[in-house]
């Protein structure tokens, strides 16, 4: 009789392709699926009756800023205790390597924490981390323009020079030889906002010959979005790359009910490009406290501050009445600051997260110590809420969002689908009960309805809470097969 390591029972395998689940049998050797079939027949010193519960790809989180946290706290638990095994870090321009600081870090790079967390000049440097601290889920790295921007800029409120830009292309070169997915932007923030078109570009023309892709936190996401999204996609067109455009969302009141309108543009772009998006299930974004963005009609929450740490959870309207002074003047005084923006339409959002082009990314903050709930919640909320209890896509259309799609996007090699020969990165869970248990009020709860995770063949978490055992490693970029 062969054996195996652990043998699962008793599945309903959802593949991550988007097909219908089948009842079968997954036995796992070392870090890979060794078989698939009905009623298999090996010596397993573990085997577990799945009793009919789903047996998916681990989930692939496309959009995170973990890139200190999985070093730091390398349990990973906001992640794994959601059924993510793999998550994807650098985006929106901000990377903790490869960084070399004259100083506090620059908003928004100190969402990934102080300075004294940016140790890692060199890619290769990052990477040595990584495999020391072996975190529990797997590492995907961009690489960030604001970074690069930070290493050889005297001040960020300019364009580079064609030296300054030479000089992040090497850099990035070397990052790419050493496996980083791509090049993320972040150009909406003060930081990279003066950066030029031709900036981006020039960055972004590495990437072809690497066959890696640029994703883009867009110049806007408010009135001016339709021009933000002309210029992301003249990059991937141009650069001959793939875009991904991070977030996708409407933001501010005044753009609520255009998601069709934007859609309608990303649908277009994809016509004659590989262009898709990422999109979080909140009506509610999060990250530094911006001036630009305050409006007297969007609830704000801050999230922490670092001149009024006792505010943090706070209203911002609660904060400026008790102060008496206008929200404006008061989030000028809040400053360095995080905070949670109301400022999204539901609708508009549930569109976008429908959309076949879209994949699921939490973006969430491990740092803000009051975290928006899609640190801990994402996967579960759309699996529970938007799937079971909504219906606004079936279940193996949602599992392929966070598997089988990202993977291919990425170029994680053997990763996103229950193959024989794949890296056993597996969730169990069951469709009934999962549930996002985190609330804006009460964000540090882990969800309902897993039972279980393996990342490359290790149980990491169970329904009992982390084993203790970690098997997460770094994810190098394999070669992507683009699907729209």
């Amino acid at each position: 009789m062969p054996r195996c390591d652990t043998l699962i029972r008793n599945a309903r395998v959802l593949d991550g392709t988007g097909a219908e689940s089948v009842s079968m049998d997954v036995a796992i050797r070392n870090d890979r699926i060794c078989e698939i079939g009905r009623s298999l027949d090996y010596e397993a010193p573990e085997s577990i009756d799945a009793d009919g519960l789903v047996l998916a790809p681990g989930f692939i989180d496309v959009h995170t800023h973990d890139d200190t946290a999985v070093i730091r706290t390398p349990s990973m638990l906001p992640k794994i205790s959601q059924g993510v095994t793999t998550v994807i870090v650098g985006n929106c321009g901000i990377s903790a390597t490869p960084v070399a600081l004259r100083g506090e870090p620059p908003d928004p790079m100190n969402l990934l924490g102080g300075a004294e967390d940016f140790r890692y000049p060199t890619f290769a440097t990052y990477l040595d981390a990584i495999r020391v601290a072996q975190p529990a889920v797997n590492v995907g790295v961009l690489i960030g323009h604001t970074a690069l921007r930070n290493n050889h800029m005297d001040r960020l409120d300019r364009a580079a020079t064609e030296a300054e830009v030479e000089a992040m292309q090497e850099q990035l070169r070397e990052a790419l030889d050493g496996g980083a997915l791509g090049l993320s932007s972040g150009l909406a923030y003060l930081s990279a906002y003066a950066a030029s078109t031709e900036e981006v570009l020039a960055l972004a023309k590495p990437l072809e010959a690497a066959g890696a892709v640029y994703t883009t936190h867009m110049r806007t996401e408010t009135d001016g979005i339709l021009d933000a999204m002309r210029e992301a996609f003249e990059v991937g067109r141009l650069s001959h790359v793939p875009v991904i455009v991070s977030h996708l969302k409407c933001a501010g009141i005044a753009n609520w009910g255009r998601g069709g309108e934007v859609l309608h543009a990303l649908e277009v772009a994809r016509t004659s490009q590989p262009a898709g998006c990422d999109c979080y299930p909140y009506a509610a974004g999060s990250s530094t406290l911006d001036l630009r963005q305050v409006d007297e009609r969007v609830r704000i929450t801050i999230t922490w501050s670092t001149p009024h740490p006792e505010v943090a959870g706070q209203y911002l309207a609660q904060i400026a009445e008790h102060w008496q002074m206008s929200q404006l003047n008061a989030a000028r005084q809040l400053q360095p600051a995080g905070a949670i923006y109301h400022s999204i339409s539901e609708d508009d959002m549930r569109q976008i997260l429908r959309h076949s082009a879209t994949m699921i990314g939490s973006d969430g903050l491990p740092n803000d110590p009051r975290p928006h709930p899609r640190l801990w919640g994402t996967f579960p909320r759309v699996l529970g809420r938007y799937s079971r209890d909504e219906g606004l896509f079936s279940l193996p259309e949602a599992i392929h969002k966070m598997t089988g799609l990202p993977a291919q996007r990425f170029g994680l090699a053997k990763r996103g689908l229950i193959r024989k020969d794949y890296h056993a990165d597996l969730v169990l869970f069951d469709p009934e009960t999962i549930i996002d248990m985190a609330t804006f009020s009460d964000p540090i709860r882990p969800a309902h309805g897993i039972a279980a995770v393996w990342v490359n063949g290790v149980l990491s978490y169970t329904i009992d809470g982390a084993t203790g055992s970690r098997g997460g490693r770094f994810l190098p970029r394999g070669e992507s097969s683009w699907i729209q």
